[in-house]
This record gives C-alpha cells, sequence and structure tokens, in this order.
C-alpha cells in the first residue's frame, strides 16, 4: 500500500481540524438560536471545505496509487484501482 505524501497529508489535518472548528462553531451558531439563514451559509462553507479536502487526497490518490498501479504493469492492480476511483467518482456530490 502507498501512503499519502507527507505534505498533502500535513495539509489536509490542518484543512480538517478548521473544518472541526467550523462544525463545532454551527453547533454553538444552532445552540443560540441563530438566524436560519446565517447557519445554513455556514453550512455551505463546511461542504465547500469538506469538498476541497476530498479533491485533495483524490489528486493525490491518483498520483500515488494509480499511477503506480499504471507504471506496474499489473493489469489486475490497474483494473481494481480503476474500478475504485470511478465508483468514488460516481458518489462525489449526492
Amino acid at each position: 500500500m502507498i501512503l499519502m505524501n507527507k505534505d498533502i497529508k500535513a495539509s489536509c489535518q490542518k484543512r480538517l481540524s478548521r473544518i472541526e472548528g467550523q462544525v463545532r462553531g454551527l453547533s454553538k451558531m444552532v445552540e443560540d438560536d441563530r438566524y436560519c439563514i446565517d447557519i445554513v451559509t455556514q453550512i455551505s462553507a463546511v461542504r465547500a471545505a469538506l469538498r476541497r479536502v476530498e479533491e485533495e487526497v483524490l489528486k493525490d490518490h491518483v498520483s500515488h496509487c494509480v499511477e503506480h498501479a499504471i507504471t506496474s504493469g499489473n493489469k489486475t492492480d490497474q483494473r481494481e484501482k480503476i474500478a475504485e476511483l470511478m465508483a468514488v467518482i460516481g458518489r462525489v456530490d449526492r
């Protein structure tokens, strides 16, 4: 198994920590009976931030795992990695 690039991993962890703070802020907004549209706006911001992390992880996956499968010449591994990628792309935005 190929591990995530160290720089990408650090970037994702940093982004996820910020997202965690945003989600805690959302919880406080609900608890404080904040205006619904403000809450929905913040939910949208969290979803966008998660999409950016998802894109970063997918790019890393393609540049390492999928590329490795292609260069390995192992047809079974190639088909498996492409099938995984297509399955996850099919689930995005559902």
